[in-house]
């Protein structure tokens, strides 16, 4: 009985049977703590062997350099640097020279100068192993010595008889002087450098890991390990992610995911980045094993779960989709529900609820539809009790005839100025006009104002073309513009300015500004309040008042409308209105 009257008892014990979900999370977070506490420990281990093999590149960078300078050590060569003709003794000392720097290292594959006084240029390789044909790379040379202080741009990666080689530049300087007598450059193969990288892979486990030695800001591709293409190496935009000194990221090789560990550093100016790819499957091996073993019963709970939630969710959500339904129905208008099932739990209370609502509802609107019948037809017995609208306008054009016989032309364009509001204001069939009614009929009524106070009231009135033809409720400015008068000027100094503008930016955007009065804190808390509450107030003179129109707008474009008022005394007081424009548009079509 109990466990029929409670949903919540329902659900606790769904709960219950369901602890099965906790346990298989804890072993998930346990995979999940072991694998980050491995993938640590390897990210760790492999930046400091890293390191390692980083201090032997800058070694090797810093031994081309000092080869580089072999030139400043002969006195006789330097003099014949500075020669600015070619003469063949000069040529056979320089080609010496290059012949000892190419056979100092075995991985050298050319070694070229070029100098800059003369243009002359000396090439030394072993052409059994580049090629008869083997071309280098032309290179830009520095006149002067200020000129070579870009450590960086004197480092290369070029192709010379088909093997891939770090070039090296080295300008000549004539010191103390400033003027540079040429440059060496020095192609080296990579044999050297996959020597001192080799032993950051470890030989028994390297299965899958690579390593990649890149180089310059640009980050250029000068070593991998690995036999697939770079473009593939670096997986796209991989290298644009390694931010930092050091660290680590996640990626994929050839459609394997893994970890990138790099370590950044730089030799003079030259940046230098190592990078590893690790795949994901060793790191985790152990969390693995210990993931396998607890799958079958993480299986089975999960299926028992599911089965479960299945039936718990069905006995829940059931109820709920009825009273949808019946939301829906009475949306439309039809207050006829289905009846509850006779649930004693707390749906089955809410449904009852809902079914007893609905008949109070439909009750409800059934007297205030015939509290409206009975307003309308006073308002209609009111109407046929007024003044026939006709003959006041036939009066007012009589008055009118007889001010032009006595020459009066600014009382007769007064009249007709009345004539034109009250028509507007006594038709009670328009709900909504085009815009530039509602502007032609707060001008008239200006106007008439203006004439009342004479020089101590002036208006303008700015409206882009685009929002002339849209339609809005009748009579929103009118309210809007006697609260500044009456409020504004009358309670006031008696003078000052009133300013309408009108824009369309995605919605209409109307502003009411004057220099009056302004409106004080406590009115404005009002003013929101009676708006909150839904409320007409009445209780105003000379219009229905600002709350009316703000609630009329309310109601004629729900959630889309927006306004607000800001109040400085005698500076500004201004009240805008934001209105959507599509319902607008709709209406007008």
């Amino acid at each position: 009985m109990w466990l029929k009257k409670s949903l919540f008892a329902k659900l606790l014990i769904g709960m219950l049977i369901s602890a099965v979900i906790p346990l298989s999370l804890s072993i998930i977070v346990s995979y999940k703590t072991t694998s980050r506490s491995v993938e640590r420990q390897v990210i760790e281990l492999n930046q400091g062997t890293m390191d390692s093999g980083m201090d032997n590149i800058k070694r090797y960078l810093n031994d081309l350099n000092y080869i580089s300078v072999s030139f400043y050590y002969d006195q006789t060569l330097m003099r014949y640097l500075r020669s600015r003709e070619i003469v063949p003794a000069h040529t056979m000392a320089t080609t010496s020279q290059l012949v000892t720097i190419y056979n100092s290292r075995p991985e050298f594959r050319a070694v070229r100068y070029i100098s800059a006084l003369t243009g002359e240029t000396i090439v030394n390789a072993d052409i059994a192993r580049v090629g008869v044909n083997m071309v280098l790379p032309s290179i830009s040379i520095p006149r002067t010595e200020s000129e070579t202080q870009d450590y960086a741009r004197w480092y290369e990666v070029n192709t010379v008889g088909g093997v891939p080689t770090l070039a090296f530049h080295k300008p000549i300087v004539d010191y103390p002087h400033p003027e540079v007598l040429g440059v060496v450059s020095i192609y080296a193969g990579l044999a050297e450098i996959e020597r001192r990288i080799r032993p950051l892979t470890i030989p028994v486990h390297n299965e899958g890991e690579y390593v990649m030695l890149y180089i310059k800001e640009e980050m250029k591709l000068l070593y991998s390990s690995a036999p697939e293409p770079a473009a593939e190496i670096t997986n796209g935009n991989l290298t644009q992610e390694l931010t930092g000194v050091r660290g680590s990221v996640n990626g994929k090789w050839n459609g394997r995911s893994g970890i990138y560990i790099y370590v950044k550093d730089q030799y003079l100016d030259l940046p230098l980045t190592i990078v590893k790819f690790v795949p994901i499957t060793a790191v985790n091996e152990s969390a693995n094993r210990t993931l396998n073993r607890s799958l079958v019963i993480q299986f089975i709970a999960v299926a028992f779960v599911l089965v479960l939630a299945a039936i718990l969710s069905y006995r829940t959500i059931a109820p709920v989709k009825r009273l949808l339904r019946s939301i829906a129905r009475v949306e439309t208008g039809n207050f006829e529900v289905v009846p509850s099932t006779g649930r004693m739990d707390e749906l089955g209370v809410l449904e009852h609820r809902f079914q007893t609502m609905v008949r109070n509802l439909d009750d409800l609107m059934n007297r205030e539809y015939r509290h409206r019948l009975e307003l309308s037809t006073a308002r209609l017995k009111m109407l046929q009790a007024q003044i026939n609208p006709h003959f006041l306008y036939n009066t007012l054009q009589s008055i009118g005839t007889l001010a032009l016989r006595h020459g009066s032309d600014e009382v007769s364009d007064k009249i007709a100025e009345l004539g034109a509001i009250l028509r507007y204001s006594m038709d009670l069939q328009t709900e909504t006009v085009p815009l530039h009614k509602e502007i032609q009929h707060i001008e008239h009524y200006l106007s008439l104002q203006t004439g009342r106070f004479k020089n101590k009231l002036s208006y303008t009135l700015s409206c882009s073309d685009e929002a002339m033809d849209i339609h809005v409720p009748k009579l929103i400015l009118q309210p809007l513009v006697e609260n500044s008068i009456i409020h504004g000027f009358e309670k006031g100094r008696g003078s000052g300015v009133i300013h309408i503008g009108i824009e369309v930016d995605r919605q209409l955007r109307i502003r009411v500004m004057d220099n009056g009065k302004g409106i004080e804190e406590e009115i404005l808390q009002r003013i929101k309040q009676e708006y909150g509450e839904r409320q007409f107030h009445t209780g105003q003179e000379g219009g229905i008042g600002l709350i009316n129109v703000l609630t009329r707008l309310r109601l004629h474009y729900e959630q889309g409308f927006e306004w607000d008022i800001q109040s400085v005394p005698y500076e500004a007081t201004v009240i805008s209105l934001n209105i959507p424009i599509d319902p607008l548009t709709e209406e007008a079509t």
